[in-house]
C-alpha cells in the first residue's frame, strides 16, 4: 500500500471515529426517560415493601428494591382530582384552583408534560388523568376510558362461569355501602385479558418498546384499587375475608363516622378488605407488565421510574372506608423512585415529603432548568445522599370539607371549619361543631384516637401550628382578594379553607 492510499484510509478511519464518537456521546448525553405510574386510592400500608405481609405486590416491591422508598410521603389533598393535578403541576391545589373532584384543570396551568414537551420529550398519558375536560395539557397521546371501552366493544363476549357472582353496576351512595363497596368481594364479569388495567398496561408496553429518537415522558395511571375494587374473574377468591382483622373504632370516633358506614357489620368490613387487597394485587400485575416492557426496551437504566398512589385509603380505621379526611391512612401514600444511573438500589428514607415535590425533582434529574412557578421542593439532595431530612412538616388540605392538616414528626393538627353540611357523600348526619381543632400526639397515639388540643400543656403548640397553617394558606392562595388581614389564624383559616376553584373564579 503506497503512502498516499494509506493517508486516505487513515483519514477515513479518523472521520468515522469522530462521527461515531459524536453519536455515542449524543446517546450518553440523552436525557433520561420519565415513567410515572400512578394507582388510584392505593394506601401505602397495603404494599409488600411497606411491611405488609398479607398483600401480594411483587412488582412494586421489586421496583422499590431497585431504588428508594419513601416512608413518609404525603398527598397534598385526599381526593383524586386535586391530588393528581397538584403533583402534575408541582403546585398546591389552591394555587392551581383545583380543590374539588369535578373541577377541570385550567388551561393556563403549566403541567410537567407541557414543560418536558418543550424540552424535547415525547409525551403520553395512558389511563386515568382526571382533567375533567378534553384538553391534553401537553400530552401528545392520551388514552383513557373512552378508548378502552371502544376496544372492549370489539372483543368477544365470554360467558360468565356457572355459579360465579359478579359485581352489579356501581351506584355509590344510592345502594347500601355493603354493595357499592363490594363487601362480597365479587369480580367483575371480565377476564384478565380484557380488563381496563391490562389494556392500559399493554398500550404502555407498546409505547415503551417503540423506537424513538427522543426521550419520553409517559404517565400510566390505573383505576385500581379504587372502589368498587374491580378485579377480573381469574382473581376471585384470592383473599379469605376471615383473614382480615377489623380495625377498632376509637372512643372519640362515634360522632365523626360518615352515616354511610355506620351499618356495616364486621364480616362486611372484612369482605371489603378482601376486595381491596384483590384489586391491589391485580393492579400490581399491571405494573409488572409495564416494568417488563421497560426491561425489554433496554432503557431501564436510563429511565426515571416513579410509582405513587394519588392518596391513601381507609379500610375501617375510625369506622371509615374512603379517603376524604386527614387520618394517616388517607393521606400517607406509597412513593418509590428508581433511576439506576443515579440512585442506589435498596434505599429507604424517613424524610417527610409531599407529592408536590415530584416535579422539581424530575426536572433536576433530567438536568432541565424550568421557569415554571413551582412550589414543591426538589428531593435531589436527598436522592444524592447529601441530606437525610427534607421538610419540617407536611400540609394536606381537603377543601370539600373545609379541612386542612399539618403534621411533623411528633404532632398532627387538623382544622375543620364545620360551618356547612358535607356534600361529598360522607356527611355524619349528626350535629356539627364549628371551628373544630384536633391535635394528636403521634408518638404516644399513632392511631390518632385521642384529641389533646384542649390540654393546657398543648396550648402554645396549637397556636404555633395554626399559625403555620394560616401562613401556608395565604402563601398558596390563588388570589389574595378577600383573604383577611390580621394576626388571628382562625379567622384566616376560616376563610381560606373554603373551596374557591378556578372554574368558579373565571
Amino acid at each position: 500500500m503506497n503512502d498516499h492510499l494509506r493517508a486516505i484510509l487513515t483519514s477515513v478511519v479518523l472521520l468515522l471515529v469522530v462521527i461515531f464518537g459524536r453519536e455515542g456521546a449524543a446517546r450518553e448525553q440523552r436525557p433520561p426517560n420519565v415513567l410515572v405510574i400512578c394507582a388510584d386510592d392505593h394506601a401505602a400500608y397495603v404494599t409488600g415493601c411497606y411491611d405488609n405481609g398479607q398483600v401480594r405486590t411483587p412488582n412494586i416491591d421489586r421496583l422499590a428494591a431497585g431504588g428508594i422508598r419513601f416512608e413518609h410521603a404525603y398527598c397534598n389533598s385526599p381526593v383524586c382530582t386535586a391530588s393528581r393535578q397538584s403533583f402534575l403541576c408541582g403546585r398546591y391545589p389552591r394555587s392551581i384552583g383545583v380543590t374539588e373532584l369535578k373541577t377541570p384543570l385550567p388551561e393556563s396551568e403549566v403541567t410537567m408534560a407541557e414543560t418536558l414537551k418543550l424540552a424535547g420529550f415525547d409525551t403520553a398519558s395512558i389511563g386515568k388523568m382526571h382533567f375533567n375536560s378534553d384538553l391534553k395539557h401537553g400530552f401528545d397521546l392520551r388514552l383513557d376510558a373512552p378508548q378502552y371501552r371502544q376496544w372492549l366493544r370489539m372483543q368477544p363476549t365470554l360467558p360468565t362461569p356457572e355459579g360465579v357472582l359478579v359485581q352489579p353496576p356501581w351506584r355509590p351512595f344510592k345502594d347500601p355501602a355493603r354493595i357499592w363497596l363490594n363487601a362480597e368481594a365479587r369480580p367483575i364479569d371480565v377476564p384478565e385479558a380484557q380488563m381496563d388495567g391490562t389494556w392500559y398496561a399493554e398500550r404502555a408496553a407498546e409505547y415503551i418498546t417503540a423506537e424513538r429518537a427522543k426521550p419520553y415522558f409517559l404517565m400510566v395511571s390505573f383505576y385500581q384499587p379504587h372502589s368498587p375494587y374491580q378485579f377480573p374473574l381469574e382473581y376471585r377468591g384470592k383473599y379469605d375475608p376471615a383473614s382480615f382483622d377489623v380495625p377498632p373504632v376509637g372512643p372519640e370516633d362515634e360522632n365523626q363516622i360518615p352515616a354511610q358506614f355506620r351499618d356495616l357489620t364486621d364480616s362486611e368490613k372484612q369482605g371489603i378488605n378482601a376486595a381491596y387487597y384483590t384489586a391491589t394485587e391485580f393492579m400490581d400485575s399491571c405494573v409488572g407488565r409495564v416494568l417488563d416492557a421497560l426491561d425489554r426496551s433496554g432503557q431501564a437504566d436510563n429511565t426515571i421510574v416513579v410509582y405513587l398512589g394519588d392518596h391513601g385509603y381507609m379500610l375501617g380505621q375510625h369506622g371509615r372506608f374512603e379517603k376524604h379526611c386527614s387520618y394517616e391512612e388517607a393521606v400517607r401514600v406509597p412513593l418509590v423512585i428508581r433511576y439506576p444511573n443515579r440512585i442506589g438500589a435498596g434505599r429507604m428514607t424517613h424524610a417527610y415529603v409531599e407529592l408536590v415535590d415530584l416535579v422539581p425533582t424530575i426536572y433536576n434529574l433530567c438536568e432541565y432548568n424550568s421557569t415554571a412557578p413551582l412550589q414543591g421542593q426538589s428531593l435531589i439532595e436527598l436522592l444524592d445522599g447529601k441530606i437525610t431530612q427534607h421538610r419540617e412538616h407536611v400540609i394536606v388540605e381537603y377543601a370539600q370539607n373545609d379541612e386542612v392538616m399539618i403534621r411533623d414528626r411528633h404532632w398532627k393538627l387538623v382544622y375543620e371549619r364545620n360551618a356547612r353540611r358535607r356534600t361529598d357523600g360522607y356527611d355524619i348526619e349528626r350535629p356539627i361543631k364549628s371551628n373544630l381543632v384536633r391535635l394528636f400526639d403521634l408518638h404516644s397515639d399513632p392511631a390518632e384516637m385521642h384529641n389533646v388540643a384542649a390540654d393546657p400543656a398543648n396550648a402554645e403548640r396549637v397556636v404555633t401550628m395554626l399559625r403555620l397553617l394560616a401562613d401556608h394558606m395565604i402563601k398558596t392562595a390563588r388570589t389574595l382578594e378577600g383573604v383577611p388581614v390580621g394576626s388571628d389564624p382562625l379567622t384566616i383559616l376560616d376563610y381560606c379553607v373554603q373551596p374557591r376553584d378556578a372554574q368558579a373564579l373565571n
